[in-house]
């Protein structure tokens, strides 16, 4: 399992996850359990598409920096650093 998914494929596991456990697919004795595992289930997925909807990303120079800072240290002394001499 990867730790990374686009949309698509979180969208494709739910679908998967949730005909899998929807409590009227089974009796009434896996009725319970699989009604725990769908509300386990709904909140999972709704927390990431919430992520998904309002994630911000910022492009300014220094939140990148802050974010990325071996790509700093790269960029200025692995790939020019000889450049001002």
């Amino acid at each position: 399992m990867s730790e990374t998914a686009t949309l698509k494929e979180i969208k494709g596991a739910y679908k998967t996850l949730s005909h899998r456990h929807h409590p009227d697919k089974h009796g009434i004795a896996a009725g319970e359990e699989n009604g725990e595992m769908m509300k386990r289930l709904n909140l999972a997925y709704k927390l990431l598409m919430d992520y998904c909807d309002n994630y911000r990303y910022s492009f300014s120079e220094e939140d990148v920096a802050r974010t990325y800072p071996h790509d700093e240290y790269l960029r200025r002394y692995y790939y020019g650093w000889f450049d001002g001499m």
